[in-house]
């Protein structure tokens, strides 16, 4: 047997104690510290990381009141909240054990011990260290997280009264439970509605956990979401935690939630009705507490009809729909989210532009088909490009024939998407990963839009 990396200390007056205990436990951890002196306990804890300490409870001849080991465990545990200590004393007072626990005790081990036993008790304290550390180490991620989604350029802009709409909506269903159904077109900005539904939340420090449904294969889809145990199927080749119990009790959004398949649906709607999930491999079941919302840029009430996505599920994630309006109709943002943009990318390239009035008219006259996307894109390379100080019109790379053409009859956005969707797999000479990424789309959603338009 391995042994595991793990730094164990073990402090006793009694050297023979410290002598069998350092034998037993030896073959099974990379390194054994023992003690005799509990004195030094300050200095070691200081100055050490130490998965588990075995603490004694008596050090004073004679004593068998245990008081002893509760004040060290209570100086362990000051100077760190997190320490797994086990004690071990020679008599086995069940109320000490309470006490020692009641303190921050892991575990209690009577004197003399039965090897398996000992053994099986570090472990155990050994593998709860490292759960602690894991949800430490969690909860930092998530802090840092947490700010990245509070950060200037994940904030949703604007001023128009269609967005201003969305604000409302979002401040009425933040603090409940409601799974939220985000609708619009690629580009929109679904993804930042969700965080800032998870924001505003009583979740806001919880996970926000999103999966791009959009690029997960169905053989795959069960693993994702819900995990698995090692050895499950070929490639399992260690245990994985599946999106859900990321999640817990948090926020799952889950995008591009049109593309999913009738099977894959059929088990997404099992695990958001009962709340429960069982990794591929086990036979446990696991409850899940996580609050859903999903986007897509597809019409569900169609797909429904043509009975390519399950009414029931869509009855369980539209408890409030939000539907996001493209940039096209809101004009009057265009000029927010420009100079907003602008300031991001001046900072990032350390430049110092303006926005001229006919490079915002422009930017106002053009369809944006790419939406909030597409103008970051825009802005982005405008900045990187700029000789002068000011961005005027030719700074902007836009399509010239899209550029100032009406919406209406005379220019469909399918035929426009489709022209789009062509040019993007000629430039990349067929190479569907790079044309998705370009146009913004999971390769999936490229597929299906490809099938829809009879593009080979």
């Amino acid at each position: 047997m391995d042994k595991q990396e793990a730094h164990i200390l073990i402090i006793d007056d009694d050297k023979d104690v410290l002598h069998t205990a350092k034998v037993v436990l030896k073959p099974h951890f990379s390194k054994i510290t023992t003690e005799s002196n509990p004195e030094k306990l300050g200095y070691l804890v200081n100055h050490n990381v130490y998965d588990v300490i075995l603490l004694d409870m008596n050090y004073t001849a004679g004593l068998t009141s245990g008081k002893e080991g509760l004040f060290w465990l209570k100086r362990i545990i000051d100077i760190n909240p997190q320490q797994q200590v086990v004690m071990m004393t020679a008599y086995g007072d069940l109320k000490l054990a309470v006490e020692a626990m009641k303190v921050g005790a892991a575990d209690f081990i009577v004197k003399p011990w039965e090897n398996e036993k000992f053994q099986a008790t570090i472990q155990a304290a050994f593998k709860h260290s490292l759960s602690k550390k894991e949800v430490v180490e969690l909860k930092k991620k998530q802090s840092r997280i947490n700010e990245i989604l509070v950060a200037p350029d994940s904030q949703i802009i604007g001023s128009s009264v269609a967005i201003q709409n969305i604000f409302k909506t979002i401040d009425k269903v933040a603090p409940t439970d409601a799974n939220i159904l985000i609708l619009g077109e690629n580009g929109t900005g679904k993804e930042l509605v969700a965080k800032q539904i998870h924001q505003k939340s009583d979740r806001a420090q919880q996970p926000f956990v999103k999966v791009d449904l959009g690029s997960i294969s169905e053989s795959l889809f069960e693993s994702e979401l819900f995990g698995h145990k090692k050895g499950a199927f070929t490639s399992a080749h260690e245990d994985r935690t599946g999106r859900f119990l990321l999640a817990d009790k948090g926020t799952l959004f889950l995008d591009e939630i049109g593309n999913l398949s009738l099977p894959m649906q059929a088990k997404l709607l099992t695990a958001i009705q009962s709340k429960i999930i069982t990794p591929v491999g086990s036979d446990q079941s696991l409850n899940i507490d996580c609050r859903i919302i999903t986007a897509t840029n597809e019409n569900l009430t169609h797909l429904v009809e043509k009975k390519l996505f399950r009414e029931d599920l869509l009855y369980r994630i539209n408890t409030v729909e939000i539907t996001l309006p493209p940039l096209r109709d809101r004009k009057g943002d265009i000029k927010q989210l420009a100079n907003h943009f602008l300031q991001i990318y001046c900072s990032k390239y350390r430049k110092h532009l303006k926005l001229s009035n006919d490079g915002l008219s422009h930017l106002e006259n053009y369809p944006w088909l790419g939406n909030i996307r597409e103008l970051r894109h825009a802005m982005e390379r405008a900045v990187i490009m700029a000789d002068e100080e000011q961005l005027k019109a030719d700074d902007f790379l836009l399509k010239v024939n899209t550029v100032g053409k009406s919406l209406g009859s005379s220019l469909k956005i399918t035929e426009v998407e489709k022209e789009t969707i062509e040019e993007a797999i000629n430039k990349h000479h067929g190479n569907m990963s790079k044309a998705a990424a370009e146009l913004g789309l999971g390769r999936t959603t490229l597929y299906r839009k490809m099938e829809k338009y009879g593009i080979k």
